[in-house]
């Protein structure tokens, strides 16, 4: 797809999008990941829990990093970034178990993601951090990801992630469609709601010959309309190896001021966690009136 395309599918989305709809009873096309054995091969796809009610999607790229949307980490109502103390990574939540969970210590967001502009493709673009766990969770327990590049036009890509209507369940959609690509976006039609901000899309094309699925971008924003879901996300590669270079360097890192609270404390594999209290925030865009996927 051209790149001015591409731009102006993207433009009405985040300029004067309507809200997701709720996802309907029967979602065609997810797999609930609902077992211990469904699980499988995902468990480092998990729930970036915020404060007491907020969460998005997460997935580790590393034994102590987790890969979510810039977004996520910021706080637009008081217009500051949450303290890292109040995020907890839960690996592979399911109901009131998960595989591991542990706090947040150090965070780190695209440079170039402006957390309280008005949503743009710009914004879309960026839309990147990266989360430093406290304590590392074993490969052995939740194996991690790898960062790749999407395809053109056409690719098929997977999602993982949670979602309004499904928050303590991860759910898996096999095959989406990338419908655009160009600079910098990436457009697909995988079925997210809001919750899914910081979802993982994979690239599976290389499963069958024995390869691991690589994820090629994560969920920003989306929207619903006559059924059909189109999200949105950025490409990835560049902006991972940056963002991991300046937290080797502690440029741009958001450090945490307090001890984790009750909430942020870790949590030993299958313990119970705290059931979510309340629904995701949804949060305007700016004074263009757009809306936009938040925790």
């Amino acid at each position: 797809m051209h790149p001015r395309n591409l731009l102006r599918m993207i433009l009405p989305l985040v300029l004067g999008m309507t809200l997701l709809a709720p996802l309907a009873s029967a979602q065609s096309g997810l797999d609930s990941l609902s077992r211990r054995s469904d699980l499988f091969g995902w468990e480092a796809v998990g729930k970036v829990h915020i404060g007491k009610t907020g969460y998005c999607t997460g997935v580790l790229i590393t034994p102590d990093l987790v890969l979510t949307a810039g977004h996520c980490i910021f706080d637009r109502g008081a217009k500051k970034p949450h303290d890292p103390s109040e995020l907890t990574f839960l690996a592979g939540q399911t109901g009131d178990h998960n595989i591991a969970a542990r706090p947040v210590a150090r965070m780190i967001a695209d440079p170039q993601y402006a957390p309280y502009a008005p949503v743009s493709p710009q914004t879309v673009r960026h839309d990147v951090a990266l989360l430093q766990l406290a304590t590392p969770i074993p490969s052995s327990i939740a194996a991690w990801f790898r960062v790749g590049t999407a395809g053109g036009k056409g690719a098929q890509v997977s999602v993982v992630s949670y979602a309004r209507g499904r928050a303590d369940t991860l759910s898996w959609q096999r095959d989406c469609t990338v419908f655009g690509h160009a600079q910098g976006l990436i457009g697909f039609d995988c079925d997210v709601d809001h919750g899914s901000s910081g979802a993982p899309v994979f690239d599976r094309t290389g499963v069958s010959a024995g390869q691991r699925a690589q994820i090629v971008s994560l969920v920003s924003s989306g929207e619903r309309s006559n059924g059909k879901v189109r999200a949105y996300g950025m490409e990835l590669p560049s902006i991972v190896a940056q963002l991991k270079a300046n937290l080797r360097s502690g440029r741009g890192v958001i450090e945490g001021k307090a001890a984790p609270t009750q909430s942020a404390r870790m949590l030993k594999p299958n313990q119970r966690s705290a059931p979510e209290t309340g629904k995701p925030r949804i949060l305007n865009g700016g004074s263009s009136g757009a809306k936009f996927l938040r925790p």
